[in-house]
């Protein structure tokens, strides 16, 4: 039987990487690259990505001050180089041919070759409930949960303090925006609660949460 060798990818989402930790990888990345003979022909001179840290680190300092034409320059200069980092990642997961101790010698990160799986989510709850804007109409915030698919809000009428509604309404919900919820009866005291869909179904009810429709 032939085992089949996941592909080693480099980790490049460098976009949302801040300046300092950016400067920080090209600096890894050049360190490990110049003259590394596993990788004898990047598709970025080491003396013209070496030269590119410089100018950004300068750029980064001089931006420092608030001035839109030094920002505009660092920020040219930052994409600039992620466009060259992100040719020398895939120049190494090719040139590596799967080998992961020679990937190691790039200074490049490894993406997880596995799937990390779905973990249940944390109990749902109502951020807050509040007047709707006309007579009978209550407003009500879920507190939103990562990685939730829609939640469930149920709100019913107290008829008797302490004792939960004799009859429940349900409403999917698609995300956490907070919902009017109307045709309610002014004056009267309704009970809402709610739970979560995720990859492993669904949570438990949150505790019950009344208030007074006005």
């Amino acid at each position: 039987m032939t085992t089949k060798v996941k592909k080693l990818k480099a980790l490049l989402g460098f976009h949302g990487t801040s300046d300092v930790d950016l400067l920080k990888q090209l600096n890894v990345v050049h360190d490990h690259m110049n003259g590394n003979s596993k990788f004898p022909a990047p598709p970025v001179d080491m003396t013209t990505f070496k030269s590119g840290i410089d100018l950004f680190n300068t750029l980064v300092t001089d931006a420092q001050d608030g001035g839109k034409k030094a920002i505009s320059a660092k920020n040219k200069q930052r994409e600039a180089m992620i466009k060259q980092v992100t040719l020398l990642g895939h120049y190494v997961e090719v040139a590596c041919d799967d080998d992961r101790a020679a990937f190691d010698t790039s200074g490049f990160v490894a993406a997880p070759t596995s799937r990390t799986p779905p973990e249940p989510l944390p109990p749902a709850s109502i951020e807050w409930i509040d007047r709707g804007p006309a007579t009978g109409e209550i407003v009500v915030k879920v507190k939103g949960l990562p990685k939730a698919i829609n939640y469930d809000l149920q709100y019913g009428l107290v008829t008797t303090a302490g004792t939960p509604p004799s009859a429940w309404k349900l409403q999917t919900l698609p995300g956490s925006k907070k919902v009017t919820i109307s045709n309610l009866t002014p004056g009267g005291t309704y009970a809402f609660q709610v739970r979560a869909l995720g990859r492993l179904g669904y949570t438990s009810g949150s505790d019950p949460m009344t208030f007074i429709c006005g």
